[in-house]
């Protein structure tokens, strides 16, 4: 089989493309033929060393494709189905070997392309309107990268609720698609670079008072600001550092910033058992089926050309998913 192959940790580069022994799949594993790997940013901070990885590895976390055979033991898949997965790595190749409590069936209706990109971002925006910050109808908050994989199904789940969705963007036509998504007001965040510039348009936009959470995909370039957004009592959701990692907190500025509740969730804490997966995995492509929830893939890749995936993705040239195919 043909696959990626990182050796060191690094940039883009490091990532090959291989050939690499067909693998098989052992006790409670299926051996899956690939449609889709989704490209997120877990894997550029494996890659770059932010986050463990053991080397040489095949990366990749999350896809879908069409199960080949099963190991012993295997009782919820056969040969044949159509199966999705997160947090698998090893997911960067021709064919994967997927635990058989991370991977579920793909329903009917639902093409594997899609499959293969929508779990992570969807479930991650579910976990994060529904138990990070339970955003509630009258809420305001404000959503960072709005037009990001994660800040556009984020936004939509959040409008369905009532809440109001305060987003940043980057450039005008990031600004037209997350409008489109339901953004109430948008922020161009390159138009307020000057220290606490993004903060009090913030303020200006709720009359003074800050939100009531924000939810930050980017870390680093934006802490600052989100907690000098929130009103008293606020809660920062810290999921991300798609701009680098958060230095290290003095905890009293929680206190002085009006008792603000600051958390760094993480996916696979809110899919920890197989019932919890696929109950949160299920809402997503629930979701998907009924049109409530509109998905969009930014753009597809060949497997040997994830190097221009994740440059593509660091330097957020894109809006929506990115997906390596065969």
């Amino acid at each position: 089989m043909h696959a990626i192959e990182i050796r060191e940790t690094g940039g883009p580069e490091v990532q090959r493309y291989v050939e690499l022994p067909d693998p098989q799949p052992g006790e409670g594993q299926i051996l899956v033929e690939l449609a889709a790997a989704g490209v997120n940013f877990i894997d550029l901070y494996r890659r770059e060393g932010r986050y463990p990885l053991p080397v040489p590895c095949v990366p990749g976390e999350e896809g879908s494709g069409t199960v080949l055979s099963t190991g012993p033991g295997v009782s919820r898949f056969k040969p044949g189905d159509r199966v999705a997965w997160t947090t698998v790595l090893g997911s960067y190749a021709d064919r994967v070997v997927v635990p058989e409590d991370k991977a579920i069936v793909v329903p009917d209706g639902i093409d594997l392309i899609t499959a293969g990109g929508v779990l992570v971002h969807g479930m991650t925006a579910h976990f994060l309107a529904n138990d990070s910050y339970p955003a509630r109808e009258g809420d305001t908050v404000l959503v960072h990268a709005a037009a990001g994989g994660v800040g556009l199904l984020l936004t939509q789940l959040l409008k369905r609720r009532g809440v109001r969705v305060i987003g940043t963007v980057s450039t005008a036509a990031k600004e037209a698609l997350a409008r489109e998504n339901g953004v109430d007001d948008v922020i161009r965040y390159t138009e307020f670079a000057e220290e606490g510039a993004l903060a009090a348009e913030v303020r200006r936009l709720t009359g003074g008072e800050g939100v009531h959470a924000v939810y930050d995909g980017v870390g680093a370039a934006t802490f600052d600001a989100s907690l000098a957004s929130l009103r008293t009592r606020g809660t920062l959701v810290v999921f991300g550092g798609a701009s680098g990692a958060v230095p290290p907190v003095d905890v009293m500025r929680l206190l002085w910033g009006g008792s603000l509740t600051l958390t760094r969730p993480y996916l696979e804490h809110f899919r920890a058992t197989t019932e919890e997966f696929e109950w949160r995995a299920g809402e997503v492509f629930t979701g998907i089926l009924d049109g409530t929830w509109k998905f969009t893939v930014a753009g597809t890749y060949p497997l040997a050309e994830a190097y221009r995936a994740h440059e593509d993705l660091a330097a957020r040239r894109t809006s929506g998913k990115l997906l390596l195919v065969p």
